[in-house]
């Protein structure tokens, strides 16, 4: 009786350990589809533009940041970096084509902030429960991420400008090239941050 008792147990352990294990699994896909959606927004974003006086609206660093805040730091990263990986195999979905030689392109270092933004809004945001999420947090991270992308993408823009191209004008170079681009892109991502506040509340009850 004992015995039949002890195995009964251990069937139920068993068959409770699969459910958690198939459960486990159906998350991973989940979070694995997510990522693949934002691989071909990434790729999707960079051939847009929307003229606008001065500097024409872009949407893969909004797309980068919207990635880390939606799916956390690790699948919003992987995502980015999967796109990153695309290009530098030679697919065309940069910007101006793709290739490991678009290492060379002043554009390069914002293509690997992408990558850094993603990781730290979702770092910042996290993945915790939707009571968890709130309004200033999301944009807080946003923010971050935006800083970021361009902490690393300017003096990458930069280097390549003086030392590979070897042109003049560094400073007119940041301004023009570079820092004109900060208030649209803050902008985009302070949307992005009011968008994941929205939306993540959802994604976390289907999970």
């Amino acid at each position: 009786m004992k015995n039949s008792k002890n195995e009964r147990e251990i069937e139920m352990q068993g068959e409770k350990n699969a459910a958690a294990e198939l459960n486990r699994g159906r998350r991973v896909a989940a979070e694995l589809a997510k990522c693949a959606i934002f691989v071909v927004l990434m790729v999707v974003s960079a051939f847009i533009k929307i003229p606008f006086p001065l500097v024409p609206l872009t949407f893969q660093t909004v797309v980068a940041v919207l990635a880390g805040l939606l799916l956390g730091p690790l699948y919003g990263t992987a995502a980015v970096g999967v796109y990153i990986f695309m290009g530098l195999i030679g697919l065309p979905v940069f910007t101006s084509g793709g290739g490991f030689a678009y290492v060379v392109q002043p554009t390069f270092g914002y293509i690997l902030g992408f990558a850094a933004a993603a990781f730290v809004a979702g770092a910042l945001c996290g993945r915790g429960k939707a009571a968890q999420i709130t309004l200033r947090g999301a944009l807080l991270a946003s923010v971050a991420g935006f800083l970021v992308n361009y902490i690393v993408g300017v003096p990458y823009f930069l280097l390549i400008w003086h030392f590979y191209m070897h042109n003049g004008g560094v400073w007119q170079a940041a301004v023009t090239y570079n820092l004109i681009y900060m208030p649209k892109d803050l902008a985009l991502c302070l949307l992005a941050g009011f968008l994941a506040w929205r939306v993540r509340p959802l994604l976390d009850r289907l999970r």
